[in-house]
This record gives C-alpha cells, sequence and structure tokens, in this order.
C-alpha cells in the first residue's frame, strides 16, 4: 500500500489559522510515504507569505514535493517581468519542475503558470517530453504521478494550452495519477488520455487552509493505492477537527 498526502490552494496570507494549525498532524496521522503540494502557496506571492509557507511545509511529512501556482507569481510588480519565480526559488525551492524517484513511486511535477498568463496555464514541449522520459522509465510496478496546479480536463479560465501533446506523453508513459489544484473543488474521476485503454486518475485537491473556499469548506486528499486500487479520500476541516468526507475508489491503471 502506498500513501501519498495531496494538498494545494495554501494561499497563505488569506489562510484561516485554525486550519494552519491542524492540517499537518491531520497529514502527519496517514503516514504518507509521499506529500505533493501542487501551487498556490500564497495569496499575493509576497516575502513574508512565503515565510508562511516554508513554515507550514516543514511541518508537514518528507519527502515532499512542491510546486509553484498562479497565485506564486507577484500579480502587479516589476519583479513578474524580471524575476517572476523568485521569490518561490529563494524561500521554497530551486526547481519548478522538480523529480522525486523513490521505493514504489516515481513523481515529476511541471510548473504550468507562465508569467504572461493570469489564470490559465500552459505546458510546453520540453515538459511534455520530461514526463515522457521521467516517468516513461519509471521501474515496471511503480505508482507512476504527474503534479500540477492546472487540472488537465478543467476549461475555461482554467484551461491548459498545450493539453493535448501532454495528455498523449501521460497515455504513453502510462501514468497513474494526476494531482493538481487550482480550482478549489475536490474531486477524483478516470480520465482518457488518447486512443488507449490506459485511464489514469486524475484527482483535484480543495484548498487545504485558505478561506476561498468556493462552498466547499476545507480540505486535503489522502490517496491509497495497491495493485488493485486508488482509493481518494477527501480529509475535511470541521469545527472539531479533520474528518473522512467523501471516499472514491478506482482500478488501479493496467
Amino acid at each position: 500500500m502506498l500513501v501519498i498526502a495531496h494538498l494545494s490552494d495554501l494561499h497563505l496570507g488569506a489562510h484561516d489559522p485554525s486550519a494552519v494549525a491542524s492540517v499537518a498532524a491531520d497529514v502527519t496521522a496517514v503516514l504518507p510515504a509521499l506529500t505533493v503540494v501542487t501551487g498556490d502557496l500564497t495569496m499575493r506571492a509576497r516575502a513574508g507569505e512565503f515565510r508562511l509557507a516554508r513554515d507550514l511545509l516543514d511541518r508537514l511529512p518528507t519527502p515532499r514535493l512542491v510546486i509553484p501556482g498562479n497565485h506564486d507569481v507577484p500579480l502587479v510588480s516589476v519583479d513578474r517581468l524580471l524575476a517572476p519565480y523568485g521569490r518561490y526559488r529563494r524561500l521554497i525551492h530551486p526547481e519548478l519542475d522538480p523529480v522525486l524517484r523513490l521505493p514504489g513511486v516515481t513523481v515529476i511535477g511541471l510548473q504550468t503558470t507562465p508569467p504572461w498568463r493570469w489564470k490559465s496555464g500552459r505546458v510546453s514541449r520540453r515538459q511534455s517530453e520530461a514526463v515522457l522520459a521521467v516517468l516513461g522509465s519509471a521501474p515496471t510496478g511503480a505508482v507512476r504521478v504527474l503534479a500540477l496546479h492546472h487540472p488537465p480536463r478543467a476549461g475555461g479560465l482554467a484551461r491548459i494550452v498545450g493539453r493535448t501533446r501532454l495528455m498523449r506523453a501521460v497515455a504513453s508513459a502510462r501514468v497513474d495519477l494526476i494531482l493538481a489544484g487550482h480550482t478549489h473543488v475536490p474531486g477524483a474521476v478516470l480520465v482518457e488520455p488518447g486512443a488507449t485503454a490506459h485511464r489514469p486518475v486524475e484527482v483535484v485537491a480543495g484548498t487545504a487552509v485558505s478561506r476561498r473556499t468556493r462552498g466547499t469548506g476545507r480540505s486535503w486528499t489522502a490517496i491509497r493505492v495497491d495493485r488493485r486500487a486508488v482509493v481518494v479520500e477527501e480529509r475535511l476541516q470541521t469545527a472539531t477537527g479533520w474528518r473522512t468526507g467523501v471516499v472514491r475508489r478506482f482500478p488501479r491503471p493496467s
């Protein structure tokens, strides 16, 4: 059994203090082999917000893979032009497309927020090739995980330019899990990446600690993978602590 903790859209600077104080203990309790945070660590990419995010990340279980979101680029600032990821690289992690290879799991994260886009995302040809190279060469039986801020299935302002090319790479690399955020609405579905029977599970995490709940409350996601199934459990914040919400079960992609 592989356990992955998936958090997203922390929005430190527009956060709920009780959620920030309690979420790390709830994540730790599921004993994850890997913690993934899919972007929007901050509200406005201010240095103080990144320091708050750094403090929370340091309390989450390791190993961790973290990627930036569109809120982690300064909104209206010369830094958006000259050093859009400077604060993120300095205070969170120097790599924007990180890779982790652990026993039983290989994961790649993609930075999908070019500084010239305000809300929608983009995946470049180089990034799609990296998905194929990294996940396509994962050991037999390893869980293959792609993490990115923008959900590949999303449309409208959340759409990803380069989606078709990315999903071809997902199919060829036989990705098991796609982890995303951005919408603040938790969910999990099987996706069809192309002309293949392989169907990965796309998991979108809700907002873990922010006040920007969009009517769904604060949540994070615990994912359990074995040889046969992928089980996705939403962990919801309530007035008395965190509890299990919706649980979805999917066949492990073959």
